[in-house]
């Protein structure tokens, strides 16, 4: 605010009359003063929409939502990547604790066609802090696997069966990820095969080892206010998009 008021002073010397400068001066300083205008009107919408997606975070409102997954198109499928946030529950002492898990979405969906993709036919893989350390850990010459059971814990415990799998490339110029979905209740078998560039492949890292404190709730936890403060609310943003598990 500061920095606002500031420049409201700055700008406002060019509303002053000036009847002794002449007209090359005065449209000298218009278009300063039309300069100054425009940078303070970008000020402004960034503070506005920063304000309001602050107060969205921390009133549950699901009003400004964000969407920036990054997604690598292939010949026969296409993957993005996404975080999905912890969410938190609330304790009788007054704070808050994580109550799910936050996650790195893997979408994989098939072509059918040349450029043409079928969104409908996706399967997700849900990668867990330590699955995204794995994934950020590996060598040019380095492969790694992670098998899932969705419905562990259940009664069709075993009928669904995921496979993510990421092996290099044998000249290290990137990896392979692929990911195989056994379904024995619809009775189907997917798979899904994207070769990934070195360079994709540094964006990935680079993104994930961004994500995985947001992931853990970390942000958070070494966000708040020191212990005793007044905080009438948590700074935390509750991802309410379904997870890998309830598909």
């Amino acid at each position: 605010m500061l920095k606002l008021s500031r420049l409201l002073l700055h700008s406002s010397r060019y509303l002053v009359p000036q009847w002794n400068r002449d007209p090359l001066s005065q449209k000298s300083l218009f278009r300063e003063a039309t300069g100054d205008f425009k940078l303070l009107r970008g000020i402004t919408t960034q503070t506005v929409m920063s304000s309001a997606m602050q107060s969205s975070a921390r009133d549950g409102n699901s009003a400004v939502k964000i969407f920036a997954p990054y997604s690598i198109y292939k010949g026969k499928a296409a993957l993005s990547a996404d975080p999905r946030l912890p969410t938190f529950s609330k304790l009788e002492s007054g704070g808050y604790r994580v109550e799910r898990r936050g996650v790195i979405m893997l979408t994989f969906w098939p072509a059918i066609g040349e450029r043409k993709y079928d969104w409908d036919k996706r399967q997700v893989f849900a990668l867990s802090a330590t699955e995204v350390g794995s994934l950020i850990s590996l060598g040019s010459k380095d492969s790694c696997e992670f098998f899932h059971d969705p419905s562990m814990l259940s009664s069709n415990a075993g009928q669904v069966r995921k496979s993510l799998s990421i092996k290099a490339h044998v000249d290290g110029s990137g990896y392979f990820i692929s990911l195989s979905v056994v379904n024995n209740i619809l009775k189907t078998n997917d798979r899904f095969v994207v070769p990934v560039t070195t360079a994709e492949f540094a964006v990935m890292r680079t993104a994930f080892t961004f994500a995985l404190p947001h992931i853990m709730g970390w942000d958070q936890y070494t966000n708040q206010l020191p212990h005793g403060a007044n905080q009438s609310s948590p700074k935390a943003v509750h991802e309410l998009q379904s997870s890998e598990w309830d598909r």
